[in-house]
């Protein structure tokens, strides 16, 4: 049975674009969002635009501000405005932080006054301060008022409930007094003052602090929203747990990968990642194939080992039996070791500014690996081709061979990957051609150099 999202796949052709449509806006919009995630983009954007106007308003309010961004900017501009304008005003900046200047400043004429007033405060204030990402819509009622007086201006409200779960208390002037939770009005005698039940007189934040501020405040005090003021102590806005949730979860990785000191790698390497997955081929082949002409030209310098030790496979042609062996071994080994590299760094267990004892643990765990690898291979090695023809130092030749390039390609996957990062450069296509070469090379000839040593062979 086809899963909905191949049904929405299958149905966007230019001949089935209605049933697509009955299909898309019959869906859940929590659902209908990840569904036109797995979509291809141009499929996508089609998708959305087939859907109705609350059904489509509902997807985009859940969409993540890149996601949105990345929809505006396939959107003409009428079409977009009417997303934009659906949006809250903290959440109209998160998307315009992620769009070009271009496409913000063509937008922003467009909307209406009241929505462009609302977005020019919040821009007022710098990015990653509390100004630049709290909520203008809220609820604040007089400190002169009653609790019953309070509760009809919340059943007045067209605030959500998450919106209206504080109720701020202010003075004449709009100086902010404190807050009320709305279950205490509920529970409270109707004609009691508000002030009787005001709270948190002194719990509030500037918009100038850093938005991480208000998370600590909003945790400390177990709150769902917080009072944000200006220099003077006016209440101008409020920060829920909602508009800083991502932040949190943001600042916290950024801090984790700083602290592992790969912020900056690991920012390069989503860019590069993006650029080899969804960017231009050529691009791909012009990356890739640069790192595989590393690998031709290190294959030659190979052929030159060979050819500089023909007089060895002259003599003891068996040896070439374990060519193979020996080279592709180191190889695997490598590759293993820029995988663990990779995702250690993903996942901030590998620390670019402390990278000698990585690498020592590398070079401890191929030596293990190589010793064993070594015994097995020399015992098949004696056994095998060693006794029967003659040359049981072939054995020990190819052991010691392979404890060396398995012992090298666990070092150089651990050193390879972090060079190229720290000289700028993508480790992903980069780290195993550098490797293949520099193993291969140096393997071959070790193996070599044992062999004619063991079996008393002169090289000229």
């Amino acid at each position: 049975m086809q899963s909905k999202a191949n049904v929405l796949n299958d149905l966007l052709q230019p001949f089935a674009l209605e049933a697509a449509k009955q299909e898309a806006n019959r869906i859940a919009a929590v659902e209908l969002v990840q569904l036109l995630l797995e979509l291809p983009h141009h499929k996508r954007i089609l998708a959305f635009r087939l859907l109705e106007k609350d059904k489509a308003i509902a997807v985009f309010e859940y969409l993540r501000p890149e996601q949105q961004a990345d929809l505006i900017r396939s959107m003409e501009s009428p079409e977009a405005l009417g997303l934009i304008e659906s949006l809250k005003p903290d959440d109209r900046v998160r998307l315009f932080d992620e769009l070009p200047a271009k496409v913000t400043k063509r937008l922003m004429a467009n909307l209406s006054p009241q929505a462009r007033e609302s977005i020019n405060l919040l821009l007022g204030y710098p990015p990653r301060s509390v100004g630049h990402i709290m909520n203008v819509r809220y609820l604040a009622v007089r400190d002169t008022v009653t609790n019953r007086e309070a509760l009809e201006l919340v059943r007045q409200s067209n605030l959500s409930d998450n919106e209206l779960a504080i109720v701020f208390v202010v003075d004449s002037q709009r100086f902010y007094r404190g807050f009320v939770r709305t279950i205490r009005l509920l529970k409270a005698d109707p004609d009691l003052p508000i002030t009787s039940l005001t709270e948190g007189q002194r719990i509030s934040i500037a918009a100038t602090e850093r938005d991480l501020m208000a998370a600590k405040l909003l945790k400390d005090h177990d709150l769902p929203a917080v009072a944000v003021v200006d220099k003077e102590g006016r209440l101008i806005g409020d920060i829920t747990f909602d508009d800083v949730i991502d932040l949190v979860e943001e600042e916290a990785t950024d801090a984790a990968f700083a602290k592992a000191g790969v912020g900056n790698l690991l920012s390069r390497d989503k860019v590069w990642s993006e650029n080899l997955v969804k960017g231009s081929m050529w691009y791909s082949v012009r990356l890739r194939i640069l790192f595989l002409i590393v690998t031709l030209i290190g294959g030659m310098i190979v052929g030159t080992v060979i050819t500089t030790y023909e007089e060895v496979l002259e003599a003891v042609a068996v040896a070439a039996v374990f060519i193979p062996v020996v080279m592709d071994m180191g190889g695997n080994t490598g590759t293993q070791s820029t995988t663990i590299f990779a995702r250690g760094l993903a996942w901030q267990h590998v620390n670019t500014n402390r990278i000698i004892p990585y690498i020592l643990r590398e070079a401890r765990i191929g030596a293990t690996m190589g010793a064993v690898l070594g015994v097995a291979a020399g015992v098949i090695a004696y056994f095998w081709q060693g006794l029967p023809n003659d040359v049981p130092q072939l054995g020990l030749a190819v052991g010691l061979a392979l404890f060396f390039v398995v012992t090298l390609g666990a070092v150089l996957g651990a050193i390879l990957p972090w060079a190229l990062l720290k000289m700028g450069f993508d480790h992903g296509p980069g780290a195993d051609p550098f490797i293949t070469t520099i193993k291969d090379f140096t393997g071959l000839w070790f193996y070599f150099v044992m062999v004619s040593w063991l079996l008393g062979i002169q090289v000229e």
